[in-house]
């Protein structure tokens, strides 16, 4: 299933220690770049993130955010001798920021000042790494749901392109035989001075140089393999940036050789879909 490189997700989990939150936010990015943050609590944890994420995200700059809001506990005590530090500290620069006060919430929120029980480290990562699975399977819902919409667009201007490549198609018989008409009439003014095989051979190279054929079957089966990875489950943003870039070479080589006012327009055409595809395809994982 195509996805977005963009998403965004947040969960949340009640644990016995406290209230844990996980935020999951991406925007496009050529490779995967993963930032996660967390507090103290559960920093040393980040590896395991890491990997959780890395399974199941190819492409995006990724932001993993955790939020850590701990519990009153009973067994929650003040830590005393930090607690006169500080106040010694306050004494000592009383004199330079005469009149400062410190509300007592601010003063518990000072390091060191307020101890709590400690963690259970098992208990920690189980409900970390539940909290983060949460969140992801909602930030990967949010990609699919996006890159739903990205198909739905990038689907039509293939369909648009093979349209456009089968009228092309229909015309250049009529394009040709008029071609060769003309190269035969300027060529029947100079019949009289130049050698009859010599105008057969110049004939022929001219309307070599105008065959798109090879073109238009390039861009056939080219629209075969567009349709055939956006129907892949898996990462295909550089398959698929790469597929427009061969849909834009034979583009310009068919309006190089236009010789008619339906071809070159046809040309034209083809490339602003190969454009609005491609401002699509960066948007895909």
């Amino acid at each position: 299933m195509i996805k977005s490189m963009t998403g965004y997700a947040v969960a949340d989990l009640q644990c016995d220690w406290g209230r844990l939150s996980c935020e999951i936010r991406s925007v496009n990015s050529r490779h995967l770049e993963l930032f996660v943050r967390a507090p103290d609590e559960i920093r040393a944890l980040e590896p395991q993130v890491r990997r959780l994420v890395q399974a199941r995200v190819q492409r995006g700059k990724v932001e993993v955010n955790f939020r850590v809001k701990r519990e009153s506990s009973a067994d929650t005590s003040v830590n005393r001798d930090a607690l006169n530090r500080y106040a010694q500290l306050a004494t000592e620069l009383s004199d330079q920021f005469p009149g400062l006060t410190t509300e007592f919430g601010r003063l518990l929120a000072l390091p060191g000042v307020l101890q709590v029980p400690d963690l259970e480290p098992q208990q920690v990562e189980t409900d970390v790494l539940a909290v983060t699975e949460t969140a992801l399977a909602a930030f990967i819902e949010s990609r699919e749901r996006e890159g739903a919409a990205l198909l739905q667009a990038i689907t039509q201007r293939v369909d648009g392109i093979a349209a456009i490549a089968a009228q092309a198609r229909e015309w250049v018989p009529m394009i040709r035989e008029a071609q060769r008409t003309r190269l035969l009439d300027r060529l029947g003014e100079m019949a009289a001075s130049v050698d009859p095989s010599r105008l057969e051979q110049e004939l022929v190279l001219a309307l070599t140089k105008l065959d798109v054929d090879e073109e238009l079957d390039r861009l056939d089966s080219h629209v075969v393999e567009a349709r055939r990875v956006l129907a892949r489950d898996e990462a295909v943003g550089r398959r698929l940036d790469f597929l427009l870039q061969e849909f834009n070479r034979e583009a310009n080589t068919l309006g190089s050789k236009s010789v008619d006012s339906r071809t070159g327009a046809a040309a034209v055409e083809l490339k602003v879909l190969i454009d609005q595809a491609r401002e699509q395809i960066q948007n895909i994982e």
